[in-house]
């Protein structure tokens, strides 16, 4: 897994390995089946404390989700553009650390 930069429209991407793809992407799927369930709540005109706590667990598992992969980011992308003499890798990560905590 490895941050690349294309030039064609200046897209970044992150090369990841095949076992991490479905990680994340197995994250993501319970993450929308979640939503999908609080949707169904609301249709079915559900309890609102107990459609605040299905959000909270999604609010939880969307969280989990962006630690992995911030932690991932950390260990590869920003250590190498480090390395490689990039010191705007740290303005960018401290952005995206704000942008989370938000």
């Amino acid at each position: 897994m490895e941050c690349n930069k294309q030039c064609c429209d200046c897209a970044r991407i992150t090369e990841r390995s095949e076992e991490e793809r479905k990680k994340l992407l197995n994250r993501l799927s319970r993450i929308e089946g979640q939503v999908r369930g609080i949707r169904g709540m609301i249709e079915k005109d559900a309890y609102c404390a107990d459609i605040l706590m299905q959000s909270a667990a999604v609010s939880a598992a969307v969280n989990a989700f962006n630690k992995e992969l911030l932690g991932r980011h950390i260990r590869t992308c920003v250590a190498r553009d480090i390395r490689a003499g990039g010191e705007d890798a740290v303005d960018e990560l401290v952005t995206l650390v704000q942008k989370l905590m938000k």
